[in-house]
């Protein structure tokens, strides 16, 4: 059985909607709502049909379907820059240290301040796996793509790049950090504020938000002790971005106080290490397990296949590769496929 990623189309609509009622809650990008949903679509064809290699705001939608069946079993997306359309907030948590010279004693306060900081990043995120296919590395397939896709489009993407991990949401589907935090000020629970985010846009928080810092100490304990750290189910991708090079710099979200982790473009190891060859042979019988992708825009695919490379950087690569991923790809001989090992 073959998976691959492509391009998302209008069509997969309902695909879509039915794994956006899976992920029970928290996942902004990924909303349970046809309308919003079509939307995303509609930008990612917008974006998928724009030839020039400009910087500007744009989305990415991809999908991972069985290759035999066509079925649809996951998504991601990509953000070329964010923050353009409205401002891209999040908290920042950062020290301050105060001396008294009269009690000799240093007091430091950890403080949650609203910021703009990441603001014109791109950002991969929208990834969801449906429950039944959590196995055989396919929600690393459907991370890691992306990076060979920034890497086939480089220059429709920011030099920084960005990645928000779910935070903690308790049984109830509620958020310990929203609760403490934001939703007292709010009068909506977190449920509400991520439904209408999802919708409408964060710009909400901009005109209600108070923009002075937070201290942590005047938090609960429970809005404390969810302050940058991700879902359950997100610790497993928190271990891939660390492993692309991503790092957590005291961003969180500013709904459920999950992590955001930041990298370099340039320097996420996906990136970096990406291939671009051309095809010799589609019949490889043995050979080193990677992700392969080919296509531009509308026609990228992109799956798991073996790879022999020949060649170097200065006088070019060629690439052979097994015929279950020729197929997948739809490539032969003198075609150009990029990868990356395994």
């Amino acid at each position: 059985m073959t998976f691959r990623l492509r391009a998302a189309r209008p069509g997969d609509l309902e695909h879509l909607y039915e794994m956006a009622k899976l992920t029970g809650g928290g996942f902004t990008n990924l909303p349970p709502d046809r309308k919003a949903l079509s939307a995303k679509l509609d930008a990612a064809a917008k974006a998928f049909a724009n030839t020039s290699n400009d910087l500007t705001a744009e989305q990415f939608v991809l999908v991972l379907e069985n290759h035999e069946t066509g079925a649809v079993r996951g998504t991601s997306q990509l953000m070329t820059q964010v923050g353009q359309r409205w401002p891209f907030y999040s908290y920042r948590l950062n020290t301050l240290t105060q001396y008294s010279k009269e009690l000799d004693r240093t007091v430091r306060a950890e403080m949650l301040s609203l910021v703009t900081d990441l603001e014109g990043a791109a950002e991969v995120g929208g990834l969801f796996l449906h429950p039944n296919e959590r196995a055989g590395g396919l929600g690393l397939l459907l991370a890691r793509s992306r990076y060979l896709f920034i890497a086939m489009h480089r220059a429709r993407f920011a030099d920084k790049v960005l990645a928000e991990l779910r935070g903690i949401i308790d049984e109830r589907g509620g958020s310990p950090f929203w609760d403490g935090v934001a939703g007292r000020f709010f009068g909506m629970n977190f449920q509400e504020a991520d439904y209408f985010n999802a919708i409408n846009g964060n710009q909400f928080i901009a005109d209600l938000m108070p923009k002075h810092p937070v201290y942590v100490a005047m938090l609960d304990d429970d809005a404390r002790s969810v302050i940058g750290v991700p879902h359950p189910t997100g610790r497993a991708a928190m271990r891939m971005l660390e492993n692309e090079g991503f790092s957590y710099e005291g961003y969180v979200d500013i709904f459920d106080g999950g992590p955001t982790m930041i990298a370099r473009t340039d320097e996420v190891a996906s990136v970096k290490n990406s291939v671009r060859a051309v095809v010799e042979d589609v019949d490889l019988a043995e050979g080193e397990r990677a992700i392969l992708a080919t296509g531009r825009l509308e026609t990228f695919r992109a799956c798991y296949g073996a790879r022999a490379l020949s060649g170097d950087a200065e006088t070019g690569f060629t690439i052979a590769i097994d015929s279950a991923a020729a197929d997948a790809l739809d490539v032969g001989e003198g075609d150009e496929v990029w990868s990356v090992a395994r």
